[in-house]
């Protein structure tokens, strides 16, 4: 693809520390065979253990495949007062320039050359969907010696609006294709958590979604993943917030089921709210008995 050349399809790669993963995930994008162009947009948050440096060799190494955008920390957006890739994550998405749009962050990667052209041959095919995706691996590298699984097994290959409104994420971002006209970034988008999930639920509203029946990823946990690192209470109160903005941008579309999460949430939240206080007043008592 020279750059006269417009792409079909953008893959937005947003990475952050990721220097012992960046090169299996480019690598990954850059053995796709395709009939079509398509371009990386390689967003990279000023690591400061090396990924940068990796990126920029990447990016003068394949000039007509990746655009590379260094990003600053003084524009890193805050979630619950912790930094997060959002901001990196949002201008990726606004300088793509595909019809469609696919998503593989840093550290993880995808396992099949022909993942590109399989989801948009049916995206071109079937006009009324908004997007697809397929079957993800997952290894936990938290624990050792973790082995490669299902990150979540399906039933049925179509799935409408209602199945992104769920306790969990329906799929993994690293197997979703969409379409770039059909995409809408929400101011809320700079303060709710799972931003995932609310462009699975945004995309969803335009159009159905349909599972290619296919391994074609492989998601990594790690410590350095954002939901390894959020306080339970944080993560009930982040859900909470995520389905109350859906619940406005869909126009109470699907009311009772968005409650019906949140009331799941909010139930949660209580019991941990309620098993903080009685640690707090234990450990109160315990401190008066020792110094009697």
């Amino acid at each position: 693809m020279n750059k006269q050349t417009k792409p079909l399809v953008s893959v937005s790669v947003v990475t952050y520390n990721h220097a012992s993963y960046i090169k299996q995930c480019l690598d990954g994008i850059l053995m796709q065979k395709t009939t079509f162009p398509f371009e990386i947009i390689l967003g990279e948050d000023d690591s400061s253990d090396g990924t940068r440096a990796i990126c920029k060799n990447y990016a003068e190494r394949f000039p007509d495949k990746i655009r590379l955008f260094l990003r600053s920390r003084k524009d890193v957006i805050k979630i619950n007062g912790k930094p997060t890739g959002r901001f990196n994550f949002m201008e990726n998405l606004k300088a793509c320039q595909g019809k469609y749009i696919a998503l593989c962050e840093g550290d993880d990667y995808w396992t099949d050359p022909l993942k590109l052209q399989k989801q948009v041959d049916f995206l071109e095919g079937n006009s009324d969907f908004s997007g697809n995706f397929h079957d993800t691996l997952m290894i936990n590298e938290n624990h050792i010696n973790s082995e490669l699984k299902p990150w979540r097994v399906y039933d049925k290959q179509i799935f409408k609006l209602e199945d992104t409104l769920s306790i969990t994420a329906l799929f993994h971002t690293s197997s979703f294709l969409f379409r770039r006209t059909n995409l809408i970034i929400p101011s809320w988008f700079k303060s709710v958590q799972s931003v995932d999930m609310a462009l699975f639920t945004i995309l969803a509203s335009t159009g159905n979604l349909f599972r290619i029946d296919d391994v074609m990823s492989v998601y990594r946990k790690n410590a350095t993943g954002i939901t390894n690192n959020v306080k339970p209470i944080d993560y009930h109160n982040n859900r909470i917030k995520l389905f109350k903005h859906l619940n406005d941008f869909l126009k109470d579309r699907d009311r009772n089921r968005i409650f019906k999460i949140i009331n799941i949430h909010e139930a949660q939240l209580k019991r941990l709210t309620k098993e903080k206080s009685l640690y707090y007043r234990l450990k109160k008592r315990l401190r008066c008995m020792f110094k009697q």
